[in-house]
């Protein structure tokens, strides 16, 4: 199925999931939920066939951070934190290319945590694939910030004494443009909100609950199975505070909503306030950076 949407450029075939695999095989634990995500995220670019060359895939620092390197795109592996600014960067000055960001809950909620508001705020038109594993995995099992206070960390042996920040009621607070929920044991909802989010025009945040089996030994798949809950089919997506009343009578209920929550297409993004800027100044669009590079030399 290829999308009715074409805002990025089409490869000159139909292309399948694997021709979106890199020749890096993935090193995650065995039963990690990131090899649903990922599969999940090769079948989404499939469906929108997008040309390879033009994908930018940028991550911080983590088991999930590592994804870059498992797909066939530009790609960047930055430091701790730190994907989003170069993110702006790579946006900004390719405002025709999708640009995606994948990565974890602690590199996108702690260290990284003071950028998000600011991806939300200031609509910058990429695509954030948040892997929501509750734990820290690559340092080898802290507590992140969406860890239940009952997880019994080897920094935390008698439990956390935070509650856990909620990623889609956060993003709402800071009106975020798109905002989704998946989890990885249901791949192909995964597929399909990764594909609307990269289709959407402004930042789009899809935050997908996944199981790590070797360090989070309390959010098992029986806990995921009891955690996740589907939202209606008539929930209007448009709707900003009846999506904020759904996620916070989920909340009350101790379930996690799955689907898509909000959606606003009204909003300018960065990029086009930022060309509109270049012209009131009396600036051009039309340059050529190398030209520029060259006569600094």
């Amino acid at each position: 199925m290829t999308s009715t949407v074409n805002r990025f450029k089409q490869a000159e075939t139909q292309l399948e999931a694997k021709d979106y695999k890199s020749e890096v095989k993935p090193i995650w634990c065995a039963g990690c939920g990131y090899h649903g995500i990922l599969n999940s995220m090769y079948k989404a670019l499939a469906e929108l066939n997008i040309d390879p060359s033009q994908i930018i895939n940028i991550s911080g620092i983590g088991c999930s951070s590592r994804t870059p390197y498992f797909v066939n795109s530009y790609k960047m592996h930055t430091l701790h934190g730190r994907a989003a600014p170069v993110a702006t960067g790579a946006q900004l000055v390719n405002p025709d290319l999708p640009v995606i960001i994948t990565g974890g809950d602690g590199d996108g909620f702690s260290i990284g945590g003071g950028h998000m508001p600011h991806l939300a705020r200031k609509n910058l038109n990429i695509t954030y694939i948040l892997m929501d594993n509750h734990i820290y995995g690559l340092t080898k099992g802290q507590v992140s910030p969406t860890s239940r206070r009952e997880m019994k960390a080897y920094t935390t042996p008698y439990g956390g004494v935070d509650d856990p920040l909620n990623p889609v009621k956060y993003l709402m607070g800071y009106e975020a443009s798109f905002v989704a929920q998946a989890y990885a044991g249901q791949p192909a909802v995964c597929k399909d909100l990764i594909r609307q989010a990269i289709e959407h025009k402004g930042f789009s945040y899809v935050n997908i609950l996944s199981p790590c089996p070797t360090f989070n030994k309390i959010d098992t798949l029986q806990y995921y199975k009891e955690l996740v809950k589907n939202i209606p089919e008539n929930h209007d997506s448009s709707n900003y505070q009846e999506t904020l009343n759904l996620i916070n009578s989920y909340e009350t209920e101790g379930k996690a909503p799955i689907g898509l929550l909000f959606k606003d297409t009204t909003r300018e993004t960065l990029d086009k306030r930022m060309a509109d800027l270049v012209k009131l100044v009396g600036g051009s669009s039309d340059y050529d950076l190398n030209k520029i590079v060259d006569l600094a030399k």
